[in-house]
């Protein structure tokens, strides 16, 4: 098997695993969490986010790479177009994640004692749109390394 097959596989493995994990998050988790009175939703906030990093990030961050190293070892065409642009879509759910979601998880990790102050503003509403574009963009990510690994 060429070099360039094993990368787009993988390619295509590790923006499917983001975008799954991203579409199961926005289907079951977030509708759960935003179900929840504020104290019981920072808890839970608190106990599921801790094994998201440093996996998450771990993995977007070597799918973007796959898809560089795709583009730069294939011939100029249509697979380092596709490529470039997965690497892209990738790399925008990584900042968008970083930027966005993670100052949003960082104040709620802040309220260590359970309790939710007088002034405190629900972040769900705000971190649903960041994470429904992320998502977005991983499933358009996925989208475009299915075709380059089967069509190209």
């Amino acid at each position: 098997m060429a070099v360039s097959t094993v990368l787009r596989v993988l390619a295509v493995l590790g923006s499917g695993v983001t975008a799954g994990v991203l579409f199961a998050v926005a289907l079951s988790v977030l509708p759960a969490l935003i179900a929840m009175p504020p104290e019981r939703y920072v808890y839970t906030h608190r106990m599921i986010g801790r094994n998201w990093d440093p996996a998450m990030p771990i993995i977007v961050l070597s799918s973007v790479a796959l898809d560089v190293a795709v583009a730069v070892t294939s011939r100029p065409g249509t697979a380092t177009m596709l490529a470039t642009i997965a690497a892209v879509l990738l790399f925008a759910v990584s900042a968008v994640s970083h930027l966005c979601n993670v100052p949003i998880n960082k104040r709620v990790k802040a309220l260590t004692d359970g309790r939710i102050p007088a002034h405190w503003q629900d972040p769900r509403p705000l971190w649903r749109r960041w994470h429904l574009l992320r998502t977005g963009l991983a499933l358009a990510a996925l989208v475009v390394n299915g075709v380059l690994a089967t069509v190209t």
